[in-house]
């Protein structure tokens, strides 16, 4: 399994490069939702993450948006305002969070992206399990907030969409799992998971698209939901890259569907 994720996250450096993003700032920018960064702390490390709300009167469900391999970016950051503009929390942490020079994250790497991949090799590997106490914190913080009505649930892209699916092996009080283009865990962790998994992936993506038959077994003969879609024309990566002004008609199509999905899957948990 190991193997595996840092042969994920090698492969998905070499996806189009997303570190310049000057298309996403406009979003957070101008949007009239408040959102804040926050500091949880647990184990003597500092996680920071970038939470933002809803506008609306009563409590709201929590989403944990696990960033890409990028790190925490300005699209990662974009994300969570069009779930809080959907009407959720959203919070997304930096799972690189000291990992950066003088112990900062994302930001400090600078767009370095040799540094950035040694940092997500080190945390498919040796640092897998920080990973996991990371995402238990925020979900133990979320699950807190004043403004959430206790349901968190789970979501991520590319190596996010891998922890994602790894992270509901670990917790079983997700609500359910929203896994873009991301591979599954080991046969043996799958059985522990408790909520419905649900899959996006594009039909040009053959490296992760090799997994899903298999998983789709293994999932039914443990009797765990799963329910994959996959986008017909579009790549690896097709929620960022459709949002890409520059994006391919395939890719903002598949965006424009996976989204529609995702709100109306929220909406009835």
């Amino acid at each position: 399994m190991k193997l595996r994720t840092l042969l994920l996250a090698a492969l998905c450096a070499f996806a189009p490069a997303a570190s310049a993003q000057d298309w996403a700032k406009p979003r957070l920018e101008k949007t009239t939702r408040h959102y804040e960064y926050v500091k949880v702390t647990h184990n003597q490390r500092i996680v920071t993450a970038f939470v933002t709300y809803p506008e609306v009167k009563t409590k709201a469900t929590a989403v944990i948006v696990i960033h890409d391999n990028q790190g925490l970016t300005d699209w990662a950051r974009g994300m969570t305002d069009q779930l809080a503009e959907a009407g959720y929390i959203a919070i997304a942490p930096d799972l690189l969070s000291g990992m950066a020079p003088n112990g900062g994250g994302t930001a400090e790497f600078a767009g370095n992206r040799d540094s950035v991949g040694k940092a997500f090799s080190e945390l498919g590997g040796a640092k897998a399990n920080q990973v996991t106490a990371d995402l238990e914190a925020i979900y133990a913080y979320a699950a807190k907030l004043p403004a959430c009505n206790g349901k968190v649930v789970v979501g991520g892209f590319c190596w996010g969409g891998t922890q994602t699916f790894r992270f509901a092996t670990n917790n079983q009080n997700v609500k359910a799992a929203f896994v873009f283009y991301g591979s599954p865990p080991n046969d043996e962790d799958l059985a522990k998971i408790t909520s419905p998994v649900y899959g996006f992936y594009g039909s040009n993506d053959a490296r992760i698209n090799t997994t899903i038959p298999k998983t789709i077994e293994l999932m039914k003969t443990a009797g765990k939901p799963f329910d994959p879609v996959t986008y017909e024309g579009a790549g690896h990566g097709f929620m960022k890259s459709g949002e890409d002004p520059a994006g391919s008609p395939e890719n903002k199509k598949a965006r424009e569907g996976a989204w529609i999905r995702l709100k109306a899957i929220l909406a009835k948990l």
